[in-house]
């Protein structure tokens, strides 16, 4: 297992199965402890840190949703337990790009799990990449998940800034084929008044899969697993069974 991508805060080598998380634009594995934590120990939870944050933020981001997909499926140890795969907003990208890429080698998680982020056949104008610091740090108080201390301090801010533009590049600039599906179960988590993601364009995750399709609407907002960590544990439990 490359430490680097791959983080075990609570590992569960008894576990029956496996789940891959897949953190937010400007997210880090730390920021998933908690959904970890209560994972444990039903599900062996394998936290991803992208190169640019926290300990790797002297590597440079990636800016290619495939590139980090590639860069995570080549660090995953060998392991014949079931595996879901889980991503949130832009992890969800990344999680879909990585199920297939699994896939094609012969390992298809056992279900795909897209968080907060509308289908890849929808479409936003959104460019949040281009604007300023200043209006990268208006998206961030919009979503209302980002530390206040990170905002309210310049240069703390200037830090996180370039994996934050790097991340938001890579969502607003990926594009998939119309027609591209996982075989496997694909199942949408998704807040009730999340700005990022209407229930409508979660839903339209369905034409990428030709395996089962569930959609399960928390109460909330972009960041509704927040306050629903036991919730989405125990909802990630039941598709490993």
């Amino acid at each position: 297992m490359d430490e680097r991508w791959i983080k075990r805060f609570h590992p569960a080598p008894e576990a029956p199965a496996r789940v891959v998380v897949l953190p937010h634009a400007g997210g880090a594995a730390s920021g998933y402890f908690k959904l970890s934590a209560a994972l444990h120990p039903a599900l062996d939870a394998l936290t991803v840190q992208y190169p640019g944050r926290q300990e790797r933020r002297h590597e440079p981001p990636l800016t290619d949703v495939r590139l980090l997909a590639a860069g995570i499926a080549g660090a995953l140890p060998p392991d014949e337990r079931p595996t879901l795969v889980f991503g949130h907003s832009m992890g969800a990208l990344v999680a879909f790009e990585l199920a297939l890429l699994l896939e094609r080698r012969g390992a298809a998680p056992q279900a795909l799990i897209a968080s907060g982020r509308r289908a890849p056949s929808t479409y936003r104008d959104e460019w949040v990449h281009r604007r300023d610091a200043a209006g990268v740090a208006e998206e961030l108080r919009r979503l209302n998940g980002t530390d206040p201390v990170f905002l309210q301090d310049p240069e703390l801010f200037e830090m996180v800034l370039p994996a934050l533009r790097a991340d938001y590049q890579a969502v607003e600039t990926y594009e998939c084929a119309q027609d591209a599906a996982v075989s496997c179960p694909l199942v949408v988590f998704v807040g009730d008044d999340d700005p990022k993601t209407t229930v409508d364009e979660a839903r339209a995750w369905e034409r990428n899969t030709t395996g089962r399709f569930d959609l399960r609407v928390f109460p909330g907002g972009h960041f509704y697993l927040e306050d629903q960590v036991n919730e989405v544990s125990d909802a990630l439990v039941a598709l490993a069974k």
